[in-house]
């Protein structure tokens, strides 16, 4: 049993004290999800007639920050945990068993300094209707001693490799999230000055920009800027558009005179799958600023924000929340079968846009993936 709030949009439209009401029950509780509808379609087609939710985890870490990948070998779901400030004990990756009572194992991977985002990877010329050769790769954000970069992660063999540490020479500043196109094999990721305002990275000497890696070439090529931020990063499930989240300076004390934008943008991908244009400001976050972001097989966009994870429509519509007090979310996961410190799991009848890859639920030639 949840409860929904559904929310009138016209009372909404002339009322600061109702959006102050629909705010305080965002904010109501750490222990649950609040579900806040703006259109009807969240509540049939994002959340189904089966919705459910279960605080899965509360760790005294802030074990579950970033990532987000399913291995298909282990059976497991990887999260990375946030910068604690100390070199000490830097971020580590953590592992869910989601199949066996969600038992959660700390790791360190050769290679691998401080992780943050991460996506499913598999080699270049798999078929878009294949897993097999599932890996990860990582984003590095680095520190003083490691640079920036890629690494990918094979969590069933224990084995890691750098796959790109700079830009033609030059030094990333902290690289934050990645997906990987399925038609080209190709990595997208986006560079940002995290680690520099988090005081773990030197000064930033390249422009904070989203690029495009071949890893069999070794081509690496910068396709967007003109961020304050560039975060998050999807592609829609037909590939046509990519979406970034731009999460502006917010609270880092070690910054730039900058704002927080708090946008999604946008952009066309060229039909060669190399390209962006026509940049488009897509969303805009009504409180904190969106970090991770993934579509479904809908189209519909899904990103944690300052309040929980916000869903728009393909025109870029505020369609609901998932709500969570504290914080809101960083990132999140969808699973077949369904958010920092605490995991939720929320079972939904939308359904992510990598699920059947990531997961191995495709028929192929050595039979049905599990």
């Amino acid at each position: 049993m949840v409860n929904i709030t559904n929310v009138d949009l016209l009372r909404l439209a002339s009322s600061i004290p109702y959006a102050q009401q629909l705010q305080s029950i965002a904010n109501a509780s750490t222990e649950h999800i609040s579900f806040i509808s703006y259109d009807p379609s969240f509540v049939t087609d994002i959340l189904g007639s089966n919705v459910s939710q279960q605080l899965v985890a509360h760790t005294d870490w802030v074990a579950f920050h970033e990532a987000g990948i399913y291995n298909i070998a282990t059976r497991k779901l990887y999260a990375t945990s946030n910068w604690n400030g100390s070199f000490d004990n830097p971020i580590n990756v953590t592992a869910i068993d989601i199949h066996n009572g969600n038992t959660i194992e700390s790791i360190r991977y050769e290679h691998l300094a401080e992780a943050n985002g991460g996506a499913a990877f598999y080699p270049v010329g798999t078929p878009a209707n294949s897993s097999a050769g599932q890996q990860i790769v990582f984003c590095d954000e680095g520190d003083f001693t490691n640079p920036a970069g890629l690494v990918l992660v094979d969590p069933a063999k224990n084995t890691s490799r750098v796959l790109l540490n700079n830009f033609l020479g030059r030094n990333f500043t902290s690289i934050n999230d990645i997906e990987q196109h399925y038609h080209t094999g190709d990595l997208w990721f986006t560079d940002v000055p995290y680690g520099y305002w988090q005081y773990f990275r030197p000064p930033p000497v390249i422009r904070y920009q989203v690029y495009r890696f071949e890893p069999n070439t070794g081509v690496v090529q910068a396709v967007a800027d003109g961020f304050n931020a560039p975060n998050g990063f999807e592609f829609s499930p037909d590939f046509k558009y990519a979406y970034v989240t731009d999460t502006g300076s917010h609270t880092y004390p070690n910054k730039d005179n900058l704002t927080d934008p708090a946008t999604i943008y946008r952009f066309d991908i060229t039909d060669d799958g190399k390209r962006l244009h026509n940049r488009q400001v897509f969303a805009y976050s009504d409180v904190g600023f969106p970090d991770g972001i993934h579509t479904d097989t809908n189209g519909n966009v899904f990103s944690g924000c300052g309040d929980g994870v916000h869903v728009w429509n393909p025109e870029g519509v505020l369609l609901g929340k998932f709500a969570v007090a504290n914080g809101g979310v960083n990132n999140f996961a969808f699973v077949p079968d369904g958010l920092s410190q605490n995991l939720f799991k929320v079972t939904i009848k939308a359904e992510g846009r990598t699920v059947k890859r990531d997961f191995g639920l495709y028929e192929s030639a050595g039979g049905y993936g599990r």
